[in-house]
């Protein structure tokens, strides 16, 4: 399983109602909430071993997929 699959299935099972792969406005857009933040935080932790500090909870890092991935990578190194 590649790293998007990983965070795509991470990101389902904190909410299962948006299309996580298609969506490039989630916290613009409501999607999201800071309760659901919160758990995509936890999610991050536990798929990929990665602390995100607060400092980098800004929404164009949670408004996509992709975006949310850039920033676990950063994470990582």
């Amino acid at each position: 399983m590649d790293d998007m699959q990983k965070l795509l299935s991470a990101l389902a099972e904190v909410k299962d109602d948006v299309d996580f792969a298609a969506e490039t406005a989630l916290v613009e857009d409501g999607l999201i909430d800071s309760l659901d933040l919160t758990r995509i935080l936890m999610a991050l932790d536990d798929a990929f071993g990665v602390h995100i500090p607060s400092g980098e909870i800004e929404p164009e890092n949670f408004n996509s997929a992709q975006a949310m991935l850039e920033l676990v990578r950063r994470y990582q190194q």
